[in-house]
């Protein structure tokens, strides 16, 4: 096993590394891309989710009613996938998560191409992936620390992040091309997400078990869920980064659930303008990766965050101004390569700041953000169909910009060791 990164703290003159260092580790490397294949079905599977729930229901709430389901399921399993992911070997926890995502698929894929999909199907399906997800997060991102060299570390956290952040928008994408280029469309991005899970378990399969830090007795998984959260809260850099990335995700991540509106109802461009937007989203999400990939480790990741987090809000209340469908496609290029940076960079200070048996817990409430942005979504679903969708989006945008405010005026608290870390 390489080298983990079990102690917070800076590495004195850390060797400069490639872009790609890490992927020429065979197993960080089966990993990825088995991450790629997931992230991949999970994304085109949420999307196509979502334009069946519209399809289904006609409306915004039908959107949000899915990610509520969503982001109910995801915050009750998440602190347990935490917990498993600290305590159980991570190959077999993320086989498990794969099986999982694979039956929140298919069923749904058989069901629609014989014209047999209900709305209950839908929110069954996406509790089934939240659960799925809950468990697959943190063992992924735990596991890397297990897999590479420090000095490789944050490397490898930000590929894994780009590749993660890069599938959230050309999975769906690929998805609204499918789903725009004939009547069977949605039945076969369920199929397919089905079938890519399968080959991301088989990738898995190949990989050492991920052992747990320590094999004695554990307490329940109620009292590590709280070591974790004490833990967090013992370091006020730690703490500061997972409150802001709740917030950003939970409040600015739901525009990505109304794009199907943005297309169709805002600028009356049907399925094919949805795939358009999702796909400029996805370029600029893959520019934003390769740029951090790069330079992240040259330059204070803290101000990637500030920037990429600032960035992110602004450009949503953008999308909500755009008076034109080719300025509103421009705007998402820039949420999609903000939005990855944001996620990568926090990420990779969270698990240089932290010590290893934490780190699984640590992803799990930064997670969290993500079933908030499930819950988010239904009242802010409600809130476009009242107010209009423009309005709800410059709200959403003014908000993360707040949350990122209050991030800069306390991360001067910190000491200067807090504040810059070298990412090698």
């Amino acid at each position: 096993m390489a080298e983990t990164a079990g102690a917070p703290g800076l590495d004195p003159a850390p060797d400069r590394v490639s872009t790609f260092a890490s992927l020429r580790i065979p197993a960080y490397r089966r990993l990825w891309f088995a991450g790629l294949l997931v992230f991949l079905a999970v994304t085109a599977q949420a999307i196509a989710r979502g334009w069946l729930a519209r399809e289904l229901t006609g409306t915004n709430a039908g959107l949000g009613g899915v990610l509520l389901v969503f982001g109910l399921a995801m915050l009750v399993a998440t602190p347990f996938g935490g917990v498993a992911a600290d305590r159980f070997p991570k190959r077999a926890v993320l086989v498990v998560s794969q099986l999982l995502l694979v039956l929140s698929s298919l069923p749904i894929g058989i069901a629609q191409a014989f014209d047999a999909a209900e709305y209950w199907m839908l929110l069954a399906s996406s509790a089934v992936q939240a659960v799925a997800f809950a468990l697959f997060g943190p063992a992924r991102v735990a596991y890397i620390t297990e897999l590479v060299e420090r000095r490789v570390l944050s490397n490898a956290i930000v590929l894994a992040q780009m590749g993660a952040e890069g599938m959230r928008v050309i999975g769906p994408s690929i998805a609204g091309i499918v789903i725009a280029a004939a009547v069977w469309g949605l039945a076969a991005v369920f199929i397919i997400c089905g079938l890519l899970c399968v080959l991301g378990m088989v990738f898995t399969l190949f990989l050492p078990p991920g052992r747990p830090p320590s094999t004695g007795e554990h307490p329940s998984p109620l009292a590590e869920i709280a070591e974790g959260v004490r833990y967090v809260r013992s370091r006020p850099a730690v703490a500061l980064l997972v409150v802001t990335s709740l917030g950003v995700v939970m409040v600015g991540y739901p525009y990505f659930a109304f794009l199907p509106s943005v297309a169709d109802g805002i600028f009356d461009e049907g399925s094919g303008g949805y795939g358009v937007l999702s796909a400029v989203s996805a370029a600029g999400a893959l520019v934003g990766g390769l740029i951090t990939a790069r330079s992240g480790g040259r330059h204070d990741p803290w101000k990637f965050v500030t920037v990429s987090g600032f960035g992110f809000g602004l450009s949503v209340i953008a999308l909500g101004l755009m008076p034109a469908f080719g300025l509103a496609a421009v705007v998402l290029m820039f949420i999609g390569a903000f939005s990855l940076t944001f996620q990568t960079m926090t990420n990779s200070l969270l698990l240089n700041l932290s010590d290893f048996e934490y780190h699984g817990r640590i992803q799990s409430l930064v997670m969290l953000g993500f079933s908030g942005f499930g819950i988010a979504a239904l009242p802010l679903g409600l809130l476009a169909d009242a107010v209009g969708l423009r309005a709800t989006l410059v709200g959403m945008g003014l908000v993360v910009v707040g949350f990122m405010t209050v991030f800069v005026l306390r991360r001067r608290r910190f000491s200067e060791r807090e504040v810059v870390l070298d990412l090698g």
